[in-house]
């Protein structure tokens, strides 16, 4: 391997151990200092690394099989050190998943509006189109089975990922997609023109037990989840809610200051949560005085999947009184704020920033929330397809509601 390269690969290590202690994003002249896009390390700490070139020169001398490329050893090694910092949430990122996790916190993508699945693993792909979107007005039907993306085949090899990633790109190119169409014997050739495909976080209904409960699952945080909450309480409202479910359960998280949004939709004033960052002051994120919903009945559904961002709007609006949560475990416990930077070959890396704490300054990281109300399920809800946390907390609103009349 060239000294040059070792040279660039030692750069790398370094700025990637170094980016893990600060906050802000800047790496103090200290470690490295930038000039003209280009990188020049400012520590002899670099020959530290000669015992790793000694150790790669062996392997490269006597590897028994194939090795690895130069960019597969730069990944891995970003990965291996960032291991070492032992924090779960800090971590590397390659550029097709990052370019998929931008547009997914964005909220659209450029796609066909379609969703790829594969029930048994190598066998037959299936297409599910989106009401609206391009793929159902271009023809593609409930159940297609996709044989080729612009003429390339499907095979048992690739991946569901791999597939979507196929179909997705850029708005207003065009896609050819073979597809049977179920109940056919003979394909179909059938040209899509992508477009900007809205990736819904929010699914709402009137529950059918009783028509005065408002039920919105809230499913990530991304830019488009308080314009989608807004919708779904003015919706349900004109229909007659005046009691609100909000389903957080599997809900992992997503943007920050999206969860901060929706909080906002029903908390005046006041803090909706404390972050605490180094080598910063502490920032407080208030509510405003313009409010959706200050009043309405709420329930919070929890389990052991509510994490991040869905913990924070879950406990603000309990430490505010606004809510109560409803669930059969405690919450994940990510309480913590991760800075993603985007490096020069579209890849990532997500750094651990700052922690939050709740308006009553209790800690989500590593203790998540409790519910108010503990359910318990049994083996028979699950075989009877009963869902007990949800049923509960139609109890409890309607208790909460006799008790304020």
């Amino acid at each position: 391997m060239s000294e040059r390269l070792r040279n660039i690969f030692a750069t790398l290590l370094l700025i990637l151990l170094a980016a893990s202690a600060f906050v802000a994003g800047y790496f103090t002249n200290d470690f490295v200092e930038m000039r003209r896009g280009e990188v020049t390390v400012q520590t002899d700490d670099a020959d530290g690394f000669g015992l790793f070139w000694e150790a790669w020169q062996h392997v490269e001398d006597n590897f028994l099989g194939e090795l690895p490329t130069s960019q597969e050893l730069t990944y891995g090694a970003i990965r291996g050190s960032i291991a070492l910092l032992g924090d779960p949430y800090t971590f590397f990122v390659e550029p097709v998943d990052r370019e998929i996790e931008r547009q997914s916190l964005q909220g659209t993508f450029g796609g066909v509006g379609a969703t790829v699945s594969r029930p048994e693993e190598g066998g037959p792909v299936f297409l599910e189109p989106i009401p609206g979107n391009p793929a159902a007005e271009a023809g593609i039907l409930s159940g297609d089975e996709l044989l080729a993306v612009d003429g390339e085949p499907i095979t048992p090899e690739m991946t569901v990922q791999d597939v979507a990633n196929m179909v997705r790109g850029e708005k207003g190119t065009i896609v050819v997609l073979t597809v049977i169409h179920p109940g056919e014997t003979e394909s179909v050739d059938i040209e899509v023109e992508r477009g900007d495909i809205l990736i819904p976080s929010v699914s709402y209904r009137l529950l059918r037990e009783n028509d005065q409960v408002g039920y919105i699952q809230l499913t990530r945080f991304s830019g488009e989840s308080a314009n989608e909450i807004e919708t779904a309480v003015l919706d349900l409202q004109s229909q007659g809610a005046t009691q609100l479910i909000l389903d957080l359960r599997g809900n992992g998280g997503g943007l920050l200051d999206a969860a901060v949004s929706v909080a906002d939709q029903f908390l005046t004033d006041g803090p909706i949560l404390y972050q605490q960052s180094r080598g910063e002051d502490e920032r407080i994120y208030e509510a405003t005085s313009e409010t959706l919903a200050p009043d309405i009945p709420i329930m919070i559904l929890i389990d052991g999947g509510t994490a991040s961002s869905s913990e924070i709007l879950a406990g603000a609006l309990q430490d505010r009184g606004r809510a109560l949560l409803v669930g059969s475990t405690p919450t994940f416990g990510k309480g913590s704020v991760q800075l993603v930077y985007d490096l020069s070959d579209g890849s990532s890396v997500h750094v651990t920033a700052s922690r939050w704490l709740t308006p009553e300054r209790n800690q989500l990281d590593q203790q998540g929330l409790s519910p108010d109300v503990l359910v318990t399920v049994t083996q028979e809800d699950i075989d009877n397809g009963r869902d007990a946390v949800l049923n509960q907390a139609v109890l409890e609103l309607q208790r909460l509601v006799q008790r304020d009349e």
